[in-house]
């Protein structure tokens, strides 16, 4: 099992409800922004570059994502400079707003997670594993990829590990 496969099967493995994985796609790009945008202050010239505490970690979390996957690590990069130049845009209000939009982000991206773990029973996994933080926007990566009817022999590869998504939500709860 390679890397990659064996990252996203143990991410899998705390998210087989299809309501956890939706709430993910809200609540991990929340979070995300949230983190991006605490960290795009201070911020300085360097170079003709802006420099923040932002472009260290995504420049850190992309490393991560590329010795994993190439394809993901390079559309993951792309994601979270995107991230960025939104986070820029909070970065720039004023003190402030700029605390509060980015707290508001984070704590409801997380309420909404719990209520996701709430459906599926089960404790996020960076509880296990603090890698499940930078899992998690992957994960969402590649869930949406599968959803796209990319990737097959990946999506095929962590069901083996980890189980289909449950389709009959209501069925598994009664069990």
């Amino acid at each position: 099992m390679n890397a990659l496969t064996k990252q996203l099967s143990t991410y899998a493995n705390y998210h087989r409800d299809p309501r956890n994985i939706a709430t993910h796609f809200v609540g991990v790009p929340m979070i995300v922004l949230a983190v991006t945008a605490f960290l795009s202050r201070p911020a300085f010239e360097l170079g003709g570059f802006t420099v923040s505490p932002a472009w260290v970690a995504i420049a850190l979390s992309t490393l991560f994502y590329l010795r994993l996957d190439l394809r993901f690590g390079l559309t993951m990069g792309a994601l979270l400079v995107g991230s960025a130049a939104l986070a820029s845009k909070l970065a720039a209000l004023p003190t402030l707003s700029w605390l509060a939009a980015s707290a508001g982000l984070f704590i409801v991206g997380w309420v909404i997670q719990f209520v996701g773990h709430y459906f599926e029973g089960r404790k996020p996994a960076f509880v296990d594993d603090l890698v499940g933080l930078l899992v998690g926007p992957l994960f969402v990566t590649a869930e949406a990829a599968f959803g796209l009817g990319l990737r097959k022999e990946l999506k095929a590869a962590i069901e083996e590990v980890s189980g289909p998504v449950r389709r009959n939500v209501s069925a598994a709860a009664a069990s």
